[in-house]
């Protein structure tokens, strides 16, 4: 789950997820595989101001990016948006009281394109109950990218907002034939086919894919199977598909020095992924070396974006004359990084980082934007995400 801070949920939130019922969302309709995709990127990049804006927008062509159209192909584009201002989400579940609550919302209230940006908004009612997180889990893109099956990836993220509890309790299955988008075939309303058809690929899929394991268990009435519900553990093989990239920079030495001077977690790690340990290590030494700041984290902020003390050098690491074009190229890439909204950094690092394996994906682990191994990968990537980007530097 990322960037969603559990360490810091309120002690009832945290005892809520597992001796309460779990309330649940269920989407109805048939979401192709794509249209999933699009949901949860949607959600991905709107989730920090999911409460406190009324719209929100992220550019096209990322969003093709990370869902996987062609960048080009808006039609498709805008039949997957219309089938999501035609879903609907119903919930039914206690509220802090204890008081039972029905709930019915289109999945979008709005969607449109315009000058390369795509706006869309919730209702707000639904964006209330998407923004708890002990309702509704945001799918790590690292994970749903690798899903073939509109099926399997319905059956991930069902399952996967149960993980704490170890088990989705009991679905009629006419819920979740519900919960597929199947209602609507007579095939399936018997167990054996929904099983041979859907349940077998699907958990089969979400096992060998994702960082969870599922196992189905049924209840019978006599012969006929009337309940299904999954056990849910860990994947041990894949847990590092969990990963919000921040394990592995939390163990930093840059890491523990943001944190002591007052830096919040998502921005310590959001900072070093951006600009890499050797750049923020160099802009702390340089803070710590004024002496007498009142607002250090403030201080620091500035630092970072305006290279302070830099010489125009984009890394300590693998400095660059500041008139070359590579430093050129690298700033502008910096600065547009850090110009985009957090949940769009974070989808851009991961896109990036699909590419990558061994010692290039370790580079860029600790350099971020900055890594001197992926250089020209980087350049290609931003060139790719923005057009014209770089035009006029060289």
């Amino acid at each position: 789950m990322n960037d969603i801070p559990r360490d810091k949920l309120s002690g009832p939130l945290r005892r809520d997820a597992v001796k309460k019922h779990v309330a649940a969302i269920h989407v109805s309709g048939k979401l192709t595989l794509l249209q999933r995709k699009l949901s949860n990127v949607l959600l991905l990049n709107a989730y920090d101001t999911l409460t406190s804006q009324d719209r929100h927008q992220i550019d096209a062509r990322t969003l093709c990016m990370m869902i996987g159209y062609n960048s080009n192909d808006m039609d498709t584009l805008k039949a997957s948006l219309r089938g999501l201002a035609e879903t609907v989400a119903e919930w039914d579940m206690l509220d802090e009281k204890g008081q039972q609550e029905w709930g019915v919302s289109a999945l979008l209230s709005y969607a449109k394109l315009k000058g390369g940006i795509c706006e869309y908004a919730y209702s707000p009612a639904l964006a209330e109950k998407l923004h708890d997180p002990k309702v509704f889990a945001l799918i790590n893109l690292n994970i749903q990218r690798r899903f073939t099956s509109g099926h399997a990836l319905a059956l991930y993220e069902n399952c996967y907002r149960f993980i704490r509890t170890g088990s989705t309790g009991w679905w009629s299955l006419e819920l979740f034939r519900r919960l597929m988008g199947v209602t609507d075939s007579p095939y399936y309303e018997v167990y054996k086919h929904l099983n041979a058809k859907i349940i077998k690929p699907a958990v089969a899929e979400v096992n060998k894919t994702s960082n969870i394991v599922v196992t189905p268990e049924v209840r019978k009435m006599g012969r006929t199977v009337t309940d299904i519900r999954f056990r849910i553990a860990e994947n041990p093989q894949l847990a590092i598909l969990d990963l919000d990239d921040g394990e592995g920079l939390r163990n930093t030495a840059v890491y523990a020095r943001l944190r002591a001077l007052g830096v919040g977690d998502r921005l310590a790690r959001q900072w070093i992924g951006e600009h890499g340990e050797a750049y923020v290590a160099q802009k702390l030494d340089y803070v710590a070396g004024q002496g007498g700041v009142k607002n250090a984290v403030g201080y620091l902020t500035k630092a970072l974006r305006e290279d302070f003390n830099g010489g125009g050098e984009v890394s300590p690491r693998n400095p660059a004359p500041p008139s070359s074009p590579r430093a050129k190229r690298l700033a502008r890439i910096r600065d547009l990084a850090a110009s985009r909204k957090p949940t769009q950094r974070d989808a851009d690092r991961r896109l990036f980082m699909a590419r990558l394996q061994g010692e290039l994906r370790e580079d860029f682990e600790r350099h971020g934007w900055m890594s001197a191994l992926n250089a020209e990968a980087i350049v290609a990537f931003w060139e790719e995400l923005s057009p014209g980007i770089f035009d006029g530097l060289d």
